[in-house]
């Protein structure tokens, strides 16, 4: 959701009950909202994503207590990549990478229990990430439920999720920019970052 709609956007207040609320048809009732992410870190250029991460998350949770925080976690670490324009006989350079874990694994996971527990009679699963894919498809082949695939962005849809789906749709920007919590949270001192 972030990278393949938010990131650079200024929608990132989002109510997430109320873009879905847009995006899915009216027949759909939206029970729970599982939203899968990781604690982001602070860096030399912007020491405050943490503290407006958790704003957002109070915000979000305190607004619509029906959405619930998973988290994953980041993982960094040095590796050699190679470099797109070589210098001399220079090919590689050691990079740090940093990965987004468990936040997939999670879903998945949440994805089966929830439907051996017959939480939902149709789950809407929110990625373009193709690792999702086994998941979905004992979800609708042995369990017999829905499954809806948004795909977050511009990019097309993973054809390994799409083989899994019933529907599918895409979350568009206008959609975002309908859909943002409000300024300050009613009952609460808690108000959108300046900065984001």
């Amino acid at each position: 959701m972030y990278y393949g709609a938010l990131k650079g956007s200024s929608s990132k207040w989002l109510d997430l009950v109320a873009l879905f609320e847009k995006v899915l048809q009216a027949h759909h009732r939206i029970l729970a909202v599982k939203y899968f992410t990781a604690r982001v870190s602070g860096t030399p250029a912007d020491q405050s994503k943490p503290q407006r991460q958790n704003l957002y998350l109070r915000a979000l949770q305190r607004y619509r207590p029906e959405v619930e925080v998973y988290f994953g976690h980041f993982l960094s670490h040095p590796v050699r990549a190679p470099l797109a324009n070589p210098v001399g006989s220079q090919r590689t350079a050691e990079v740090i990478r940093t990965e987004e874990k468990g936040s997939d694994v999670n879903l998945a996971v949440h994805l089966l229990n929830d439907g051996w527990l017959d939480a939902y009679d149709c789950a809407v699963v929110v990625t373009n990430d193709s690792d999702i894919a086994e998941a979905m498809r004992l979800v609708r082949k042995q369990l017999s439920k829905q499954i809806g695939l948004v795909t977050p962005g511009t990019k097309r849809p993973s054809r390994q999720l799409m083989e899994h789906a019933n529907f599918s749709t895409r979350i568009r920007p206008n959609a975002l920019q309908c859909s943002q919590l409000p300024d300050p949270i009613p009952g609460t001192r808690i108000r959108k970052p300046a900065l984001w």
